[in-house]
């Protein structure tokens, strides 16, 4: 299994609880399919550079995980349908 670095940001519109939601059910996804999630950093709210379908703000999470790429290709796949993702972005953690 190979490392990976994986940053996302959650619609800004969700009230805290939702959002605690919306982030452990991303997590389950990796989870469900054998991943493990290291670490979990949440960089907060913070202002887009553009705004993207009208929202100016997102909530930022970075998480590190140790996967196969089938874990991930079910997480890119379900982060593009839900409609609380704004954007995700996978990379190889070279760490």
């Amino acid at each position: 299994m190979k490392k990976y670095e994986i940053m996302y940001i959650v619609n800004a519109g969700l009230d805290e609880e939702a959002r605690k939601a919306e982030i452990e059910k991303l997590h389950t996804i990796l989870t469900t399919n054998g991943a493990s999630v290291t670490k979990v950093n949440e960089w907060g709210l913070r202002d887009f550079a553009y705004p993207i379908d009208d929202m100016v703000r997102g909530y930022y999470v970075v998480i590190k995980v140790t996967a196969e790429e089938a874990a991930l290709k079910e997480f890119a796949r379900l982060a593009k349908i839900d409609k609380n993702v704004v954007r995700h972005l996978i990379t190889v953690d070279k760490d």
